[in-house]
C-alpha cells in the first residue's frame, strides 16, 4: 500500500465531552490505559505499509504536538514522507472556511507533490481494526473511483441517532449518505473511512471550492456521483464511535471484554503510542483487583473492579474504585470511593470522599480537579 497516503480528518468532530476536552481535541482523549484515540488510526495506517500520513489537527493542538512529535513511535520520523500536521486555516475566500474541503484546498500543493496515487481518509474518533489490505484490493480490482467502508449496525434502542447512514444498492454501489434517525432497527453505519483516487480527490476539491457546492469531501463526490464509480465495503468487526461522554465511557469499559480487547490490541498489528518509562505497578497485600485494565507505574492498595487505570495512578488503602476510568497520575486517597466516574489527569479524591455517577451519565472530575469529603 505504498501507493496510498493516509489522511486523518478532524474538522467535523463535535465537542460533546464536557471538561475532558477543555484543553484537548476529542481525538486526543486518553483511551485504554495508555493510549490516545488517534493512536489507533495512525497505527492501523502504518501497520498496512502507509508511509505518508497527513493529520488535519483542528484547534487546541498543544497536546497533539506533544504526543505525536515527529512521529517516531509510528516510524514516521522519515527524511522522505512521514508525518505531516496541518493546523486549521481560516480564510474568508472560502464559503465554508472550517470545512474539510477548505482545509484540503489550503494544502493542495502537498497532495500535488506527493507520489502516491490514492488517498485513504479516516475519522480518528471511530475505532475499527479494518483490514485495509483487503479493502484496498477490493477498491483496485473493482475499478472504483472511491470505496466507502460501512458497518451493519443493529440499533434497536436508538443509541446511534445522527450517526452517518449509508444507502447502497444490491450490487454494493453507493446511493447516498444521510443521518440515522432511528426509523429502522438496523442501518449501514458509514465509518468515515474511504479509499479515493487522488485525481478524483483533487478534482472534487477544486470544483467544489470553485462552485461553493459543499461542506465536506464525501458530499462533494456524491453531488457528482454520476461522474464516478462509488462502491462500498462492509466491515464485520467491532466498531466504537466515540461521539460523546457516554460513548467514550462505554468504549473504554468495553475493553474489559476479552474478545474486544483481543481485536483492538492484537488483531491486524500492534497499537503504537508515545513511550513513557514507568516502573511496574505495585500491588500491596491489601489490594484487590478484579476484571480491570491497569497500566504500569501505579500503586494499588485498595479495591478495584471493572475499571480502566492509566499510568501512575495511586489508589490508597480501603479505597474503592468501581466501573471507573482513572487517567494518568490521578490519586484516590485512603477510604475514598469512586463509582461510575471519569477522572482526568492529576485529579484527586481526598481521604474519605465519595463520588458516584451512573452508567448513562458518569461523574467527571476535570484535570487537576479535587474532590473533598466536605
Amino acid at each position: 500500500m505504498e501507493k496510498c497516503l493516509g489522511l486523518i480528518s478532524t474538522t467535523n468532530i463535535d465537542n460533546k465531552f464536557g471538561p475532558l476536552c477543555k484543553h484537548r481535541p476529542p481525538y486526543m482523549l486518553p483511551f485504554g490505559g495508555r493510549y490516545r484515540l488517534i493512536d489507533f488510526s495512525i497505527s492501523n495506517l502504518v501497520n498496512y505499509g502507509i508511509k505518508t500520513v497527513a493529520i488535519y489537527t483542528g484547534e487546541k493542538i498543544r497536546s497533539t504536538m506533544d504526543h505525536l512529535g515527529d512521529g517516531k513511535p509510528w516510524d514516521l520520523n522519515r527524511r522522505f514522507n512521514g508525518l505531516f500536521l496541518f493546523p486549521p486555516v481560516y480564510d474568508e475566500k472560502y464559503k465554508f472556511p472550517t470545512s474539510d474541503i477548505a482545509q484540503y484546498h489550503s494544502t493542495e500543493s502537498f497532495f500535488e507533490q506527493s507520489k502516491e496515487k490514492y488517498v485513504f481518509i479516516m475519522h480518528p474518533n471511530i475505532l475499527a481494526k479494518v483490514n485495509m489490505g483487503e479493502v484496498f484490493k477490493h477498491f483496485l480490482e473493482s475499478g472504483a473511483d472511491a470505496t466507502l467502508i460501512y458497518h451493519k449496525r443493529y440499533d434497536p434502542y436508538g443509541e446511534y441517532i445522527n450517526s452517518s447512514r449509508m444507502r447502497i444498492d444490491n450490487e454494493g454501489s453507493l446511493i447516498d449518505i444521510g443521518l440515522n434517525l432511528g426509523t429502522n432497527k438496523s442501518f449501514n453505519h458509514y465509518l468515515g473511512m474511504a479509499f479515493v483516487k487522488k485525481e478524483v480527490f483533487l478534482e472534487r476539491i477544486r470544483k467544489t471550492i470553485e462552485n461553493g457546492e459543499s461542506y465536506n469531501l464525501i458530499d462533494a463526490i456524491l453531488h457528482r456521483k454520476n461522474l464516478y464509480k462509488i462502491n462500498s465495503y462492509e466491515f464485520k468487526g467491532h466498531v466504537e464511535e466515540i461521539r460523546d461522554l457516554k460513548s467514550f465511557y462505554e468504549a473504554n469499559l468495553n475493553l474489559l471484554k476479552r474478545d474486544i480487547s483481543q481485536e483492538f490490541f492484537f488483531k491486524g498489528g500492534t497499537i503504537y503510542t508515545k513511550a513513557k518509562d514507568e516502573p511496574s505497578t505495585f500491588y500491596s497485600a491489601s489490594s484487590n483487583v478484579q476484571n480491570s485494565l491497569v497500566a504500569n507505574g501505579c500503586i494499588i492498595e485498595g479495591d478495584v473492579e471493572g475499571s480502566i487505570i492509566f499510568r501512575g495512578v495511586n489508589i490508597g488503602k480501603n479505597a474503592i474504585v468501581k466501573n471507573s476510568i482513572l487517567m494518568q497520575k490521578s490519586v484516590i486517597e485512603d477510604g475514598a470511593a469512586v463509582i461510575n466516574s471519569i477522572l482526568d489527569k492529576y485529579a484527586r479524591v481526598t481521604k474519605g470522599a465519595n463520588i458516584a455517577g451512573s452508567t448513562l451519565l458518569p461523574y467527571v472530575v476535570e484535570k487537576y480537579g479535587e474532590i473533598t469529603k466536605d
